[in-house]
C-alpha cells in the first residue's frame, strides 16, 4: 500500500511517502512558509520513491488541532490532490501523531495554542495500539488534567512555552519532558494505513480540519 501524508499543523512542515511500512520523508522548520514548501516536499518524496500520484492508495493529512492556517493548508492540499486523482483521504489527529513521535509509551501532549492556552490530549501505548486517555481539548495550562498513574512523558511546544506551569500542574506523575517533539507526516501515514486498508477513506469533499476551538484571537478587552 502506498500512502502520501503531510502535516502543516505546527511551525514544522513534513511530508512522507509510506510504502508497506517503509517511509521516505522530508521535514523542515517552515515558520510561515508551509504553503510554498509543501508541494515541493510532496514532489520530492514521490520522485525518490519512483511513484506518481496515480500509484497511491490514499492521501493522509494532519487534521488538527494546531495552527488554523496550517490545518487549512493541509486539508486544501489533500482535497486538491484527491479531486484530481479520485483518491480517498484520511484526516489523522495531530496530537496522536505527536504521541507516536515521542517514542514514549505514556504521553501527555500539549501544543501551544496561543491566547494563554494549550491543545492537550493524553495517550497510552497498550499491546502495540495507542489508547486515548484524554481526548483532544483546548484549555489553560493550569487546567491540564493529570492522567492516572506515573511515568508520563510531556511532549510538544506547550511544554516549551508553559513548562513551569505544566510541571507544577502535573506534578510527580510527569517523568520526562520532550518539548521539541512535533507531529510528523510519517506517523500520520502509519495511522492512516489501517484506515485505508479497511476501506474507510473519505471522498475529497468530506475532508475537514479539526480546530477544537473556534476562536483565533483575543478581543481588545481580553488582552
Amino acid at each position: 500500500m502506498n500512502i502520501l501524508a503531510f502535516d502543516t499543523s505546527t511551525d514544522y512542515c513534513s511530508a512522507a511517502l509510506w510504502r508497506d511500512g517503509a517511509c521516505v520523508e522530508r521535514a523542515v522548520a517552515a515558520g510561515q512558509s508551509h504553503s510554498s514548501l509543501l508541494m515541493q516536499m510532496v514532489d520530492e518524496v514521490l520522485s525518490e520513491s519512483a511513484l506518481t500520484l496515480h500509484d497511491l492508495d490514499g492521501l493522509a493529512y494532519g487534521e488538527g488541532p494546531g495552527s488554523f492556517t496550517g490545518l487549512r493548508i493541509a486539508c486544501a492540499v489533500a482535497q486538491g490532490l484527491a479531486f484530481s486523482t479520485d483518491l480517498p483521504v484520511a484526516g489523522i489527529g495531530t496530537l496522536q501523531a505527536m504521541a507516536a513521535a515521542s517514542e514514549a509509551s505514556r504521553v501527555i501532549c500539549c501544543l501551544d495554542a496561543r491566547m494563554q492556552e494549550v491543545y492537550h490530549a493524553a495517550y497510552e501505548l497498550q499491546d502495540g495500539q495507542w489508547r486515548e486517555i484524554s481526548a483532544p481539548r483546548v484549555c489553560a495550562p493550569a487546567a491540564v488534567p493529570l492522567p492516572e498513574g506515573a511515568g508520563w512523558t510531556g511532549c510538544g511546544s506547550g511544554f516549551a512555552v508553559y513548562g513551569d506551569v505544566l510541571k507544577q500542574q502535573l506534578g510527580p506523575g510527569l517523568a520526562a519532558l520532550r518539548p521539541a517533539v512535533y507531529p510528523h507526516a510519517r506517523d500520520i501515514a502509519r495511522f492512516a494505513a489501517p484506515v485505508f486498508a479497511a476501506g474507510r477513506g473519505l471522498p475529497a469533499e468530506q475532508a475537514a480540519p479539526v480546530y477544537v476551538r473556534d476562536k483565533v484571537a483575543l478581543k481588545t478587552a481580553e488582552r
